[in-house]
Parts: structure tokens; sequence; C-alpha cells
């Protein structure tokens, strides 16, 4: 059966409208700016190839460039959504530039047919291979499957882009975009093959990344962000174990918001709420990296200091409450204080919950002695 060209075309573009009709109700509309990005890509280039269809009948200046805008576009949000997948990417600004570029020379150059096709193709095949490398080197951990898929599709589509460009530049073998060359054919029908695997590969990443959400709010506390009580103690387990084997010290803290209850019932929950976000946040910055912070409920809050002694975490309270205090009068309008209690682990100690349970009787001592003390267990 022979091969139409604009057939292929507008089926593909039949079924880019589908997909983008589609995705928001596959994904829901608690999604990240990646899926958005990604939703977007797919409906632009639904218009561009709906536009490049319809420019062979009318408007054909208006509506070739609008496509070749659209499909500039739709790579660029490709790009940005792969920029939250997989952290920072390469070559940005250049991307970025070749996507204003693209339709702007294809208009200015319009009357001149080899100037206009060989500008818009090769710069297009230029922008496919940025986003393909954007697929590479991830910062954050990606599976490499749907990346290596995405990687091939895009590639395939650049090279037969380049191979277009070429064919309407330095020959007379591609009068049009709907003429029946091999070389477009086939173009038509890798297409149409690499929207099926690029949109599976797309909705893998979407997928990790939702599943990666749900992984994070088991183990966060929504409101401050810190891990809540059940990750502190699978990963605080896990430190103690760490430091217990290789004789480091270690040291505990139980944090107690002083008088939490007064703050809610006389300045309301709102402010009970910032000031629960303004303490966890204090105490990031007060932290190193190793340490582990955890809200372990209401107004409390665990530490755990690795390569840390009793006077070090005595440095570390006072660091954090002169903080506390010059912070919450600031974004508070009032002064906040707490109350803590110190533990160290005895030699090759392994268990979490004494250790705790030491710092959470001394954090009761400090309350009993008047508040905005720290008390370090016997």
């Amino acid at each position: 059966m022979p091969l139409d060209f604009l057939t292929l075309m507008t089926v593909m573009a039949a079924n880019l409208f589908m997909i983008s009709a589609a995705l928001p109700l596959i994904m829901g509309r608690d999604v990240g700016r990646a899926a958005r990005n990604m939703q977007a890509s797919m409906l632009l280039q639904a218009v561009a190839w709906a536009a490049i269809i319809a420019s062979s009948s009318l408007w054909d200046q208006t509506l070739s460039t609008l496509s070749i805008a659209c499909n500039a576009a739709a790579q660029w949000m490709l790009y940005r959504a792969l920029e939250e997948w997989l952290g920072p990417r390469p070559l940005r600004r250049v991307l970025l530039a070749l996507v204003i570029a693209a339709p702007l020379g294809y208009t200015l150059g319009f009357g001149h047919y080899a100037w206009r096709v060989g500008w818009a193709n090769f710069l297009m095949a230029a922008i496919l291979c940025i986003v393909a490398r954007a697929t590479l080197a991830p910062v954050v951990a990606s599976n490499l499957r749907w990346r290596s898929l995405l990687l091939g599709c895009l590639l395939t589509s650049a090279a037969f882009t380049l191979a277009r460009g070429m064919l309407g530049a330095f020959t007379d073998q591609y009068p049009s975009f709907r003429t029946p060359h091999p070389v477009n054919l086939a173009a038509a029908m890798a297409t149409n093959v690499s929207l099926v695997l690029g949109t599976v590969a797309l909705l893998v990443a979407w997928r990790a990344e939702a599943e990666q959400k749900l992984r994070t709010l088991a183990m966060t506390d929504g409101l401050t962000g810190l891990l809540n009580q059940r990750s502190f103690a699978q990963q605080g387990t896990s430190l103690l174990a760490h430091a217990a084997r290789h004789q480091l010290p270690v040291t505990a803290l139980m944090l107690d918001v002083d008088h939490f209850k007064q703050i809610n019932d006389t300045r309301g929950h709102e402010a009970g709420d910032r000031a629960l976000q303004l303490f966890a946040r204090l105490l990031g910055d007060t932290c190193r990296s190793g340490d582990l912070i955890g809200r372990l409920g209401g107004e409390e809050f665990g530490v755990l200091l690795l390569h840390n002694s009793a006077p070090a975490g005595m440095a570390f309270d006072r660091r954090l409450r002169r903080r506390l205090h010059a912070a919450s009068v600031a974004e508070l309008g009032f002064a906040l204080d707490y109350s803590a209690g110190l533990a160290t682990p005895e030699l090759g100690e392994t268990d979490l919950a004494a250790l705790m349970a030491r710092a959470d009787r001394a954090l009761y001592e400090a309350k009993a002695a008047g508040r905005g003390r720290l008390v370090a267990a016997s």
C-alpha cells in the first residue's frame, strides 16, 4: 500500500492532540512543574504539525512560521521538564537562543526556499541534539531506561530533520514538505514511532517522580520538611550503629518549643505553624552535613549530632538559641525559646530508643527547672 505523507502527518497531529487531552486526565491536577512542562510540550507539538499541514492551503508564511515556533518551543518545554527531573542541564542559553532564532530566521528569509528550509531544519536538528544531550549525566539519580529511550527518539528525529534540511537547502528533490521523497516518508514514519515511544518514556519519568514524592511524603513531616518520627528512628538507628562500629562520638538532643500551646491560644494556629517552621529551618541551618534532625511530634524535635561530644552539643545549643531569639523577634514579632535535654551514648551503645529516652528525661528536668535551658543527662 503506498504511503501518503500528508496522511501520516495528519494521523500524527491527531495523535498528539489526543495525547495532549489525555495526559491531564491521567495525571490529575496535582502534578509538578515537570509534568506540566511535558503536557505543554505535547500540546505545542500538536499545534506545530496542525499548522504546517494547514499552511499548504492558506496563510503559508504565517502558519509555517507558527509551526516552526511551536515545534521549537515544544523542545524548550521538554528541556525544562528534564531540568526538573534530572537537575541543571547543559547548554541552556544556547538552546534558548536557537528556539528564538529558528522561527525568526525562517520568516525573515521566507522568500528564499532553500534558505528557509535549511535554516529551520538545521536549527531544529541542533535543538533536538541539545535536548537529547540533556537526557545524559543526571544530577539527580534517575532510571537509565526511560532516558535511553527518549535519547534514541530525539536523536532519530534530529537525524531525519537534518536530512530534510540537506535536501531542501542543497538539492531540488524536496520542493515542499509534502514531497513523497523516501527520506521525507521515512521521517514521517520515524516521527510517528518516536511520538509513541517518547510518550512512554516521559510517562515512566513522571511515574518515577510521583513515586519519589510518595516516598518523601512517607519520610518527612508535612509542615516542617524534617524527618518524621518513623524515619528519624530508622535513620537514627543506622547512624548510631555506624558511630558505634567506628567509635565516633554522637550527641543526642531532645528539644521542645516553650509555651507552644500559649502561642496557639493567644496568637492563633497560623502563628504556631510559622514558629515551628522557623524553628525547623534554624535547626537545619545550625546542623552540619551528616547530622540528623526530626520532628518527633507536636513541638518536640530530635537531633543526632555525629562526630560531636557533649561539649559540642552544648555549643550547638548556644548557637541555636542565639539565632532563634534574633530570628523569631524579626520574623514572628515575638521571642521564641525552647527547652532541651542532652544525652550521649554509652560505649558501643546502639539502642536509639534508650539514648533518646535519656535525652527526653533531661528535657523534662529542663522544663521543671524553669524552661529556656539545656540539661545534660547524668
